[in-house]
């Protein structure tokens, strides 16, 4: 490719509105163009490392025999009502009216029309495990599109569905999958990633697990045990808690505490630590509105996702004095909340004594309380977020929390949509079964922008070999001379013709212009051709990970580019 002719222009000016790294330089390099909220075009170098990260991904489905299929970007009302997502997933699905009136929606993902697929297709048990995938574009109607292409509204994304006609028999696969997850994640080029215990949200199952890319730019929290191995997403993660301390006080007694209606506020008043007393966090369910009250110990936060789970419904905002609550001052002994109400205590108050919690009226907590005696036949949950500090749950080592974005995830899916929409295998014995399924996503966008964060630089761009938009840039400096100009033009045809995927800037710029665009492209080789390099019969190449440069005799030079490439490919694949 001539860069003469690549659409796009790389531009020196900052882009409005980006922060994060990988959406910068995207912009900046002429990878992307923004559309709308949330919505780019991938300019030809994007679509190149888009297209070389695909075909990683279809190697690897296909070697688990996984057949590629394409399902409707668009769908019908009816199949989401059989799996009862129509109306459960809120803003997130775009739904619309066809001409006939008819409604309509854009898929976001697509376990509804893979069960569809396989519905009267696979009908016995002959005809399972199978596995199908798909690469297509999908749309999302994200409320907090951001970062580029890290988290958009439209994208292009790999699922795949497996059915199953035993529990074991997925068991099995999963394993399976989620090695060929490793194995992608490795060839795309990836350092610095892990495998977390993840929340299937609206996705149903039981069982996932998250790849996380490690970056500060994630906004995924991620808790790690640097021992052994233990990685979680905070929404989901356990820990050991810090065991409580002090003995049974005196009675409970009410105390006078006015406007101090926060635990900062509540203990500073009362010259108590956080960890010596109880908090409330109140919410209504989004199903049918119930309240939900959840008690912890003062100095830890909620984790919404584990109590969300608890109450099988999305959380909302409540006014609390609309059930008849005194906001700032909800306590343990004596409340009285609605029937129906939820009431959770977490784990974090077990074997809590002499203690602070509200007193259940305006201005007034009251302390000395005891859950060993005051509090008796309590059930305890695990709804506190980990801390800094805490242990790991397997080998007692302190956790470590790191940020990051997530660039798959595969989720045990059960029977949540075969048993919704009724597919049935026949089994052996005459009798009909449900499919259990598996899902497994990879967003291709995403991939592109993460490895970004991780490998690019100052000065731009730092494609791994394996997903370069090109191995090789050709950059030869003082086009005018017409012996630089005629050895760049024979070594662009012979590059071509072995094979090597090469950029040519054969523009007639200046030598600042070109190494600065080369650098801000980043792809891997740099050579660069000019009357000193001649007076040698040699080429400077550069390695753009490194800045590291050599030079090569003309005459070796396709031959060392060739071994270059193969040996960059082979150190990042070398642990497959």
């Amino acid at each position: 490719m001539k860069l003469s002719k690549l659409v796009g222009k790389r531009v020196k000016e900052m882009p409005t509105g980006a922060t994060l790294k990988s959406h910068i330089l995207l912009l900046r390099s002429g990878y992307i163009k923004q559309v709308g909220a949330g919505i780019f075009s991938l300019l030809p170098p994007a679509q190149r490392v888009s297209m070389k990260i695909q075909a990683i991904i279809r190697d690897e489905m296909n070697k688990l025999g996984g057949q590629e299929v394409l399902f409707p970007v668009v769908m019908p009302r009816e199949l989401w009502d059989m799996s009862g997502r129509y109306d459960s997933i809120k803003e997130e699905l775009v739904r619309f009216k066809d001409r006939t009136g008819h409604d309509m929606l854009l898929g976001m993902t697509h376990e509804e029309a893979a069960v569809h697929m396989m519905m009267n297709t696979a009908t016995s048990h002959e005809d399972l495990p199978a596995m199908i995938y798909q690469i297509q574009t999908k749309f999302r109607d994200e409320a907090r599109s951001r970062g580029g292409l890290i988290r958009v509204r439209e994208f292009t994304m790999k699922d795949a569905y497996s059915f199953h006609n035993t529990q074991e028999d997925l068991d099995s696969y999963y394993k399976k999958v989620y090695d060929a997850y490793v194995r992608i994640y490795k060839r795309i080029g990836f350092k610095n990633f892990v495998v977390v215990e993840g929340d299937n949200g609206i996705m149903g199952g039981k069982i996932s697990h998250e790849y996380m890319a490690v970056t500060d730019a994630g906004e995924d929290s991620l808790v790690v045990c640097p021992k052994c191995g233990y990685a979680s997403n905070m929404e989901v993660a356990c820990c050991v808690k810090d065991a409580n301390d002090g003995d049974i006080a005196g009675e409970m007694q009410e105390v006078f505490t006015g406007n101090a209606h926060t635990i900062e506020e509540v203990c500073a008043f009362l010259e108590t630590d956080a960890k010596h007393s109880a908090k409330a966090v109140c919410y209504k369910t989004e199903t049918d509105g119930k309240l939900v009250v959840a008690f912890l110990r003062g100095d830890h936060d909620i984790n919404e996702t584990k109590l969300s789970k608890l109450v099988k419904s999305a959380l909302e905002y409540v006014e609390v004095e609309d059930f008849g609550l005194c906001a700032g001052n909800i306590g343990l002994v004596d409340l009285k909340v609605p029937e129906g109400s939820y009431v959770f205590y977490d784990k974090t108050l077990q074997g809590l004594e002499d203690f602070v919690t509200g007193a259940n009226k305006a201005d007034y907590h009251i302390k000395n309380v005891s859950m060993s005696r005051d509090m008796k036949d309590v059930e305890f949950v695990d709804i506190a977020l980990v801390k800094e500090g805490e242990r790991c749950v397997h080998c007692g080592e302190v956790l470590t929390h790191t940020r990051g974005i997530e660039i798959g995830n595969i989720f045990q899916l059960g029977t949540k949509y075969t048993s919704t929409m009724g597919m049935k295998i026949n089994m052996p014995d005459g009798s009909a079964k449900e499919p259990i399924m598996g899902c497994y996503g990879i967003g291709v966008g995403r991939n592109l922008a993460s490895i970004i964060e991780e490998k690019a630089d100052d000065k731009g761009l730092v494609w791994p070999m394996t997903i370069a938009p090109w191995q090789v840039h050709l950059c030869p400096l003082r086009v005018d001379n017409e012996k630089v100009a005629e050895v760049s033009e024979e070594l662009y045809k012979l590059m071509q013709e072995a094979g090597i995927e090469v950029l040519y800037d054969e523009r007639n710029v200046s030598a600042g212009v070109k190494l600065t665009d080369s650098e801000l492209m980043g792809v891997p080789l740099r050579v660069v051709i000019s009357p000193k390099t001649l007076e040698n019969s040699q080429a400077e190449v550069t390695i753009r990970a490194t800045g590291e440069k050599i030079f090569v005799a003309l005459n070796d030079l396709i031959y060392e580019l060739i071994m270059m490439i193969k040996d960059e490919i082979q150190e990042i694949e070398k642990d497959l």
